[in-house]
């Protein structure tokens, strides 16, 4: 039994291998069909390969393990690599949206755009356009994975289903929809941990039993990865998460916004509201909102649900029909996925 460590490094190397070469072979593509089109495929490059977590072939990869009997090592390795270029995707358009120059520790790909010198205009069109051939690259790299005889429909089903309920979560984000939790489950549950998970079940060739259990550990942890995420965006460090820490400059509605507004009548909460209604937001309000979120037990008690969820998902795995092997891989899966510092 491979460590679970050893196992996600494993599953990291052989999707990173598989984006490098692919990525490779697009840029010598676009060299034949349009060389002057060449910045399109060296921005979704830049991006995809400057880092990340890899998390989605992780959760995918896990899922097939438990469920696959005898698994091939490389059996997930063109699935996982088609959902990075799926976030690819996802991210250069929602930086553009969220006018956010920065990510992963780097350009946003509209800015590597303006950094070339285009207008400001110009380089977010010519983003949009990376974004697009990013989700056109994620499509053929999916209809490369092995899935077995008589599921391929049902796979795709699932892959559009992914992308449809993260475009209607990212509509409830940049409407500031007060239903946040409907908001994390379709914009980062979905494609984060839900949606890896029933590929990787299908590619395993899992049965419905399987499936059931899968969808019980995966929802409250795509939950708990999104509370993380909100707590990072809030109050994590740069230089572990490649991005600041500014989901208060951005005037984002995320978990600990709306758990403040909950906890607090709006006499008590001007120092949010101040911030949520600012035209261009300050350093004093950020400072003096995030105190308040603290204050007010907001931040303590997203962390206790955040726990909460983590052993919701614990617990849905101690009576799943798994192997012990692929248990553990998913005890330490959610570790991983809910108690990030990055």
């Amino acid at each position: 039994m491979t460590a679970p460590a050893e196992w996600l490094a494993g599953v990291r190397q052989r999707v990173d291998a598989k984006l490098d070469t692919y990525l490779q072979a697009k840029v010598d593509e676009a060299r034949e069909v349009s060389p002057d089109s060449l910045e399109l495929v060296e921005g979704i490059r830049d991006l995809t390969m400057r880092g990340g977590k890899r998390l989605r072939p992780v959760v995918l990869d896990a899922a097939y393990r438990c469920v696959a009997g005898t698994p091939e090592q490389d059996a997930t390795t063109s699935a996982g690599a088609a959902l990075e270029l799926l976030q690819s995707y996802l991210l250069i358009h929602d930086d553009w949206m969220d006018q956010d120059d920065e990510r992963r520790g780097g350009p946003a790909v509209h800015k590597i755009f303006r950094d070339a010198g285009h207008e400001a205009h110009l380089a977010n069109a010519l983003a949009i356009l990376a974004g697009d051939l990013a989700s056109a690259y994620a499509w053929e790299l999916f209809l490369e994975a092995p899935f077995p005889h008589g599921s391929l429909a049902e796979a795709t089903a699932r892959f559009i289903t992914i992308q449809k309920e993260v475009f209607f979560g990212q509509h409830l984000d940049l409407t500031a929809n007060p239903d946040v939790a409907r908001m994390h489950d379709l914009k980062t549950g979905s494609y984060t941990v839900r949606g890896p998970l029933l590929l990787g079940a299908l590619l395993g060739g899992a049965d419905a039993k399987q499936t059931e259990a899968f969808l019980a550990y995966g929802n409250p942890l795509g939950e708990a990865f999104q509370l993380a995420d909100d707590l990072l965006g809030t109050f994590g460090d740069e230089g572990e998460t490649g991005k600041p820490g500014d989901d208060l400059r951005h005037q984002k509605r995320t978990c600990l916004v709306a758990e403040t507004e909950r906890l607090l009548p709006p006499a008590e909460r001007q120092a949010l509201d101040a911030l949520m209604a600012a035209e261009a937001p300050t350093d004093a309000q950020v400072e003096a909102a995030s105190k308040l979120i603290i204050a007010c037990g907001a931040r303590a008690n997203v962390e206790a649900r955040l726990r909460s969820l983590l052993d919701q998902a614990h617990g849905a795995l101690e009576s799943a029909p798994f192997d012990g092997p692929g248990v553990a891989v998913l005890k330490h899966l959610a570790e991983r996925l809910a108690l990030r510092k990055s």
